[in-house]
């Protein structure tokens, strides 16, 4: 049988000859030079880049599409009045209304080439459970175009002016692939110790994964990472477990730093950077030298952490901006994060794609035969051009199946003092 998809004259990362990648099954079944396969469906990829699909281990999808409905004393950055503007938001949800808003954000991660995201919803005494119960419905309508990981988050903590935990635990029975955290919110080091022993334990009972957010400031005080790499390594936990932000880590003298990002890498844990969020929300007490708020990647790195990047958040009160597109995200971090030279750019891709999938737990991911044909062709044939343009990808393909086209437009520059022409 001839294959369902023939992508012609693509290039692949590592690998700079021209290429066919045939699709059959939903799996990629011949890499070559001039296929003489035929597929059902061609696409030409006129020598631009073919990619595994880009991964977004970080979205929250409860809180998109909400930014037209701030008021303007809103924008100040203040990270506590921005909490008190979501609550309030919160109160109005509905699951209609949050399934048409998350939705509308998948739509956009799909049509940029995301076709694995991890989404997060808060899980808390206002809205209780909606938005576990809207993120599974909305898991199950897109099972055919993306995969989708339901992260619940107690964003009012667990242990704060009332106990959260069954709330959580009730969260996880609704189907949750990933138990969040917010630990070092919660308000002595003995709760904090007892938020990441309960988010593992809860984890290790439903057979989740873990993604806390870990650290979130610029106070050296702020030291929840090092016990959640410790008790991550006691609990067997081991590539399981997620950390975000961990900006703290930055502000950290140097040797205890160190000592933090060796627990760390023992313990398999993925850090996962926001760093536009973080641009924004961080460092806004400081003067003159303005902290960026991101954790000390270049060590991590070093230290063979894995590591990647992620939207965060979308049109929503700590974010107003942003398109759900991994290329932006990755134009953000090799800005944010100082890594612009050529081998740099390979480490910001890595970001959103390899190391996401090796956090997210993605198998078969890749450009080789036998990887599922989760795919996105960008539209030059360089990462470092796809990154100067940021231009939408000229085909996304899930599943084996194309998903979504961009047409690349022109441009026809006038020559001084030419006609112009009627029709």
């Amino acid at each position: 049988m001839p294959p369902d998809l023939v992508i012609r004259n693509v290039r692949r990362r590592g690998a700079p000859q021209i290429v066919d990648v045939a699709v059959a099954s939903g799996r990629i079944v011949a890499v070559g030079a001039d296929l003489p396969q035929v597929g059902a469906e061609e696409l030409d990829g006129a020598g631009a880049l073919l990619l595994p699909g880009f991964v977004c281990g970080h979205l929250h999808l409860d809180k998109a599409m909400l930014a037209d409905e701030l008021r303007p004393a809103s924008w100040h950055g203040d990270r506590q009045a921005l909490r008190a503007v979501n609550e309030r938001q919160r109160e109005t949800f509905t699951e209609e209304d949050l399934l048409a808003r998350a939705a509308q954000a998948v739509e956009l991660a799909i049509s940029h080439g995301t076709t694995h995201l991890r989404a997060f919803t808060d899980v808390e005494p206002v809205a209780g459970l909606l938005g576990t119960r809207a993120l599974v419905e909305l898991r199950r309508r897109y099972a055919a175009e993306i995969d989708i990981q339901v992260a619940v988050h107690p964003q009012d903590l667990i242990f704060a002016a009332r106990d959260n935990s069954e709330l959580l635990a009730a969260a996880a029975r609704e189907g949750a692939d990933v138990i969040g955290g917010m630990p070092s919110e919660e308000r002595t080091p003995q709760l904090v110790q007892r938020h990441v022993d309960f988010v593992l334990d809860l984890a290790k009972q439903h057979g989740c994964a873990v993604h806390m957010f870990v650290d979130d400031s610029d106070d050296p005080a702020d030291r929840a990472l090092e016990y959640l790499a410790w008790r991550t390594i006691q609990e067997g936990m081991q590539g399981r477990v997620t950390a975000g932000h961990c900006g703290a880590m930055s502000a950290y003298d140097d040797a205890h730093a160190r000592r933090v990002i060796g627990l760390v890498a023992e313990a398999g844990i993925t850090i996962c950077v926001n760093s536009h969020i973080s641009l924004n929300l961080r460092g806004r007490l400081d003067r003159g030298l303005v902290r960026r708020g991101t954790t000390r990647v270049a060590e991590l790195a070093a230290a063979g952490v894995n590591l990647m990047a992620a939207q965060d958040d979308l049109d929503n009160p700590f974010y107003p901006l942003g398109r759900g597109d991994p290329l932006e995200v990755a134009h953000y971090a090799a800005h944010v994060l100082q890594l612009l030279w050529p081998e740099q750019l390979e480490d910001v891709f890595d970001m959103v794609t390899v190391n996401g999938a090796r956090a997210l737990g993605v198998e078969r991911y890749g450009t080789e035969v036998g990887d599922d044909a989760n795919l996105v062709l960008l539209a030059h044939p360089t990462l470092r051009e796809a990154l100067a343009a940021m231009p939408p990808p000229r085909a996304v393909i899930s599943k084996g199946v194309v998903r979504a086209e961009h047409e690349i437009r022109s441009v026809r520059r006038r020559a001084v003092g030419e006609p112009l022409t009627t029709s």
